[in-house]
């Protein structure tokens, strides 16, 4: 335990603190001071998080059951928070955060109900495991840069998953798109103040994006073409009612009546 505190305290400590940097600055700066000294005197941070390398750390987050960040009267951390932290010490190559994003799993996972079954085919879903994804996402708004965090998290955007969410008194529902939208729209998610990124508009007149595709862009292209066609026949009819071709409703007797 003596050497997992000695590691925290390395990570914490900037004057000593040799590893890998995230922006020019140490990763656990991404964190609040009084969000990191709760982490760090957690029961979850000391019994749960020694050790865990990039392999393991998976492991845990797979076992995860809500997202969240500080909760009750003390602030105490989430595990999710807490895992979140936990990368930023380990800094993993973006291949493993990417693995973290689309994890497979087994063929047996997201099974275990027809509401599960529907879920897992969800547009969008290629991981069985949601909280992983949240975490991968969470991690890839903190460390990434903004072209990277646009293009690899606006596809989630396409995920309807539900998810539980722990708020400071009590649960929540939310689902995976509104949990990504929130990380890239919002100032602070899961008790974390997100730096600023520049606007997807800005990105885009830099040519640093390309503009984005809506995944319903061919279904409002098909609802333009018949819109455009409905009003091509309306016009049609109008002009052969002018022109006498179609004779106004009630225009025309029944021999009966003469």
């Amino acid at each position: 335990m003596a050497s997992h505190q000695a590691d925290a305290k390395a990570l914490l400590d900037d004057r000593g603190y040799s590893g890998a940097l995230i922006r020019g600055q140490n990763p656990a700066l991404l964190f609040e001071k009084a969000v990191r000294d709760r982490i760090t005197e957690s029961y979850y941070w000391k019994e749960q998080c020694f050790g865990l390398n990039a392999a393991t750390l998976c492991d845990r987050a797979a076992e995860l059951t809500f997202v969240g960040g500080t909760y009750g009267g003390l602030g105490k951390p989430t595990p999710f928070l807490c895992l979140a932290f936990k990368l930023l010490q380990l800094v993993p190559e973006k291949e493993i955060i990417l693995a973290y994003l689309n994890w497979p799993g087994d063929e047996e996972e997201g099974m275990e109900g027809d509401e599960d079954e529907d879920e897992s085919r969800a547009p969008g879903v290629k991981g069985e495991f949601k909280y992983l994804r949240a975490l991968a996402a969470f991690y890839i708004r903190l460390a990434w840069e903004p072209p990277e965090i646009y293009k690899t998290l606006e596809p989630l955007l396409a995920d309807y998953r539900k998810l539980k969410r722990r708020m400071r008194d009590g649960f929540t529902l939310t689902y995976v798109d509104q949990f990504v939208d929130d990380l890239l729209t919002k100032d602070r998610v899961c008790a974390t103040s997100l730096w600023k990124m520049p606007s997807r508009t800005l990105l885009e007149d830099l040519d640093l994006l390309d503009p984005r595709e809506s995944p319903l862009g061919d279904e409002v292209e098909q609802l333009d073409e018949d819109e455009d066609e409905d009003m091509e026949n309306g016009r049609e009819k109008d002009e052969r009612e002018e022109s006498g071709e179609i004779e106004e409703s009630g225009g025309s007797r029944s021999p009966i009546e003469d």
